[in-house]
Formats: C-alpha cells, sequence, structure tokens
C-alpha cells in the first residue's frame, strides 16, 4: 500500500473476513429476498419505473424484482465515482481500495470542548466543528456533525449545508429531513460549483439518504433517490438492519437483508438514469444489545462484511469507523475507534464516515475528531507498509558500523529518520518531562488542538456572489 496525497490506496491484498464462496452465498440470498419476499415501496415513480421494466406490484406497492434485473444494475452502475472540493480538485476517488475519512452527522447532542457538559447541538457547534475539520489533515470529507436544534427543523438542514459550505473547501456529504430539503441543498452546492452540469461533472457534495427498512422505503428516501439519480449526482442508500429488531439476529441473515435493500435502490437509480451513482453503505448491519436494548455501534460484528460485499461488485463503499459507545472521549472511546479505524481501513472501505460519533451515535465530540485525526494518521503510517531495497536494509553502513560503533551519527540515520511517525498529540515524553509540561492527559490535549485551531485555523471563503445566492436559497427554504 501507498500514500497517494493524503489518502490510502492499497497495492497490497487487503484484509477479508469473508471468503469467495461466503459472499456469493450473500449475494445470491440477497437476489432470494427480492425475488421472494420482495419490498414495499412508498411513491408511485419508483413503483411506475418498475412496472415498465416488467415488474409486477401487488398488494398496492409491492414488487418483487427478479434476479436478472439486479444483475442488469450492477453491471450498469458506476465503478468509481470521485468526489471533489470546493475548487473542482477530484481528491476524493472512491474506487478499488482507496480509504478516506469524514465526521459523521445530526448527533442530537455534543459534548462542549470547553465546559464538558453534555447538551443539545447548536447551529454554532456546526459551525466550530466544520472549521476544525477542516483544519486538520486526515479528515478527508465533511457532514453536518450535530442536530442544530435552536433552529426550525423543518428548514435546519439548509443551515447545516451552509455552515459546511461556507466553513470548508472539503467535500461533504449532506442529510437532509425532507425531499424539498434536499432539492434546496442541490441548488447550493449547484452555486458553488457554477452549475447543475459543473456539479454533475465534479461533484462537490453527496446525499446521505437513510431509508426506513430494506424492506419497507419510505417516500422520501425514494423521492431523494430518483432525484439525485436524474441528476447524475451520488448517493448512498442505507436501510439500516438492526440485528433483532429490523431484521434477523444472526450476522449472515442481516447482512443478506441490508443488501438486498440496497440492491433494490441500485435498481431504481439505474431505471431512472443509466449509470446514476451509487455508493453502497458497507455500515447498515448494527448489533442489538439484548442487554441494554441499544444500537452497539462499535460492535466487532459490525465490521467490514457489507464492505466486502461492494467489493465483490467492484462498486464505490461506504463505510463506518472511528465512532465508539462511550459516553465520553475516554480510554474506551479511544480502543472502539482504534480498533473499527484500523479494521475498516485494511477491508478497504472508501468513504468512511462516522468518526467522531459517541454513545451509540447519540453524542457527537470535537475533542474525539481531533483524538480520531491522530489515530487516523497512525493507521495510514502503518497501511504504507514496509520498503525493502539495498537503501533500507543498509548492508554496507551495517558492516561500516560494525559491531563497536552506532549508527546515531550516519549519513544513513540522518537522511532517514524522518521516515518514522512522529505523533502531534499523542505523548512520547518520559515521565519527568511529561508532569514538567502539566501531565496533561489525551483528553486534555485534544481540548487544546481544538481551541488552538479555531484561534489559527481560517478557512478559504466563498466569493461574495455565490455567499449571497447560498443566503438567498436559505431564507426562502419551506420544509
Amino acid at each position: 500500500m501507498i500514500l497517494q496525497s493524503n489518502y490510502l490506496e492499497f497495492n497490497t491484498p487487503r484484509f477479508r473476513k469473508l471468503s469467495d464462496d461466503q459472499t456469493e452465498r450473500l449475494h445470491h440470498a440477497s437476489l432470494e429476498i427480492l425475488d421472494r419476499t420482495g419490498v414495499c415501496l412508498y411513491d408511485q415513480e419508483a413503483l411506475d419505473l418498475l412496472r415498465k421494466a416488467g415488474v409486477k406490484v401487488t398488494e398496492g406497492n409491492r414488487v418483487r424484482i427478479p434476479p436478472g434485473l439486479v444483475e442488469w444494475a450492477l453491471a450498469i452502475a458506476p465503478k468509481r465515482v470521485t468526489l471533489c472540493d470546493r475548487n473542482g480538485r477530484r481528491v476524493m476517488p472512491l474506487e478499488r481500495n482507496n480509504v478516506f475519512f469524514g465526521i459523521g452527522s445530526d448527533c442530537p447532542t455534543v459534548i462542549d470542548h470547553r465546559t464538558g457538559e453534555r447538551r443539545p447541538g447548536t447551529l454554532h457547534d456546526i459551525v466550530e466543528a466544520i472549521r476544525v475539520c477542516d483544519a486538520l489533515p486526515n479528515i478527508d470529507f465533511l457532514m453536518s456533525f450535530c442536530i442544530a436544534s435552536d433552529l426550525d427543523q423543518e428548514t435546519a438542514d439548509r443551515h447545516q449545508m451552509r455552515a459546511m459550505l461556507m466553513n470548508s473547501a472539503k467535500p461533504i456529504l449532506f442529510v437532509t429531513t425532507e425531499f424539498p430539503g434536499c432539492v434546496d441543498v442541490v441548488k447550493m452546492a449547484e452555486a458553488v460549483a457554477g452549475g447543475a452540469e459543473e456539479l454533475r461533472r465534479n461533484p462537490i457534495a453527496a446525499c446521505y439518504i437513510n431509508v426506513t427498512s430494506a424492506l419497507r422505503h419510505n417516500a422520501e428516501a425514494l423521492q431523494k433517490l430518483l432525484f439525485l439519480a436524474e441528476k447524475g449526482l451520488p448517493t448512498t442508500y442505507t436501510p439500516v438492519v438492526l440485528r433483532g429488531i429490523s431484521g434477523p439476529v444472526t450476522g449472515a441473515g442481516a447482512i443478506a437483508l441490508a443488501n438486498a435493500g440496497e440492491l433494490a435502490g441500485l435498481v431504481l437509480a439505474q431505471l431512472k438514469r443509466e449509470g446514476a451513482p451509487v455508493i453502497l453503505t458497507g455500515g447498515v448491519n448494527d448489533m442489538l444489545d439484548m442487554r441494554t436494548t441499544t444500537d452497539a455501534y462499535a460492535a466487532p460484528e459490525n465490521r467490514v462484511a457489507l464492505v466486502e460485499l461492494a467489493h465483490r461488485y467492484d462498486l464505490p463503499i461506504f463505510g463506518l469507523a472511528g465512532c465508539s459507545d462511550a459516553k465520553i472521549p475516554d480510554e474506551q472511546a479511544a480502543a472502539e475507534a482504534a480498533f473499527s479505524l484500523i479494521l475498516e481501513a485494511m477491508a478497504g472501505s472508501q468513504m468512511t464516515h462516522d468518526v467522531g460519533y459517541l454513545d451509540g451515535g447519540m453524542c457527537n465530540s470535537i475533542e474525539q475528531v481531533v483524538i480520531c485525526d491522530e489515530l487516523i494518521n497512525y493507521v495510514k503510517r502503518f497501511m504504507q507498509g514496509l520498503v525493502i531495497d539495498e537503501e533500507t536494509l543498509a548492508l554496507d553502513v551495517i558492516d561500516q558500523v560494525g559491531p563497536d560503533g552506532d549508527f546515531l551519527a550516519t549519513d544513513h540515520t540522518r537522511k532517514h529518520y524522518r521516515e518514522d511517525w512522529y505523533p502531534r498529540l499523542l505523548d512520547r515524553q518520559n515521565y519527568e518531562n511529561w508532569m514538567a509540561a502539566g501531565g496533561k492527559t489525551l483528553r486534555q490535549r485534544a481540548r487544546e488542538r481544538v481551541e488552538k485551531l479555531l484561534t489559527t485555523h481560517q478557512p478559504e471563503p466563498l466569493p461574495a456572489d455565490v455567499q449571497a445566492q447560498i443566503d438567498a436559497i436559505v431564507a426562502t427554504a419551506h420544509g
């Protein structure tokens, strides 16, 4: 694996949890679910598209999608999606085993990094989080961090998109509450990109679509999917399966069901516009902790299986890592974030979101995001592998130094020592020096880094005329 600009790209075999036979069985199980059980679609246009393709609609809105239609959609869907930064630079090619990392969206609460208080999120929290993420070198894309509880929820999604566009140049994965919000947010992205066609050619944003369940596809999700497909804009389509509640408690059954729901969306997108870009979601199979009845975000069972299915289809992948079920940025939070980050990176999870999530996705923390930025940098360095050649083997240097010398003063050491990884946040001082510097914990150092970035980093501003267009869209928004 090599490091390309600021992202990971494998050139060695990736980690696999499933065999070829297992991924094939899961694929065929998903086909059987769609053909035998079918799905309910709560949108007339979606039903009409399938009718036109020869699919029979029963019980008013239940469709059984034949395997051939699914295989057709898999064959024509784009094998790569590239997201751009605000300036049109193609910075996120979702293909092969490239790996990118981003924060999550719409948490109801945040941890105030100044006071440690857990409280409802506000628009100001979103603005500060996006400014920090714009400065963090290992956060590649943005989501809206939290729900702006201080705004009218019918139009809050427009304000959240505005905050992301105004305070960072990085690619965006947006979420909207209802369909009109999706239309307005796309208009905002078009204003920044320079028009609808420019946004299609160089998408600075993609949409994250939540679906009611794998077998019941709500109207808002379907409307967004078909709208974005018609425009040729990338989207995820995410029917989350909570094992034991909205799907079988067994991993294989839940994965097959979640995948079936995604494939139904893929078929509809391709029927609307052949070649519509869809990013398959590798993070939609969650464990229900039967002792607490909570969604266990960081459970090991949640990891990588759907990522491997997306690799089987050779389609872009949306994964999940850097999250924790801990309630604050503590030892558990760091451990669970680190485990999930390394596993998703090794599996080739191309667009990995929810970095910084705590409490099973109920809380977000800028402190935790900063800690995860350091952990991602650690993962990137580990994944670079080892170069073995004449220069790195250093046999001549070893012979010259011999048994009685040391390597500290050699030209070879001076030439190469900077190639090692040196942390910015993790501490390597001895105990005495650590105490002399204040004996600060990782969380304390993370808080200080947040404040430093907020004080010193100034995001690149949008042109005034573009800001005016965005403000006009927000001002006239209706839920």
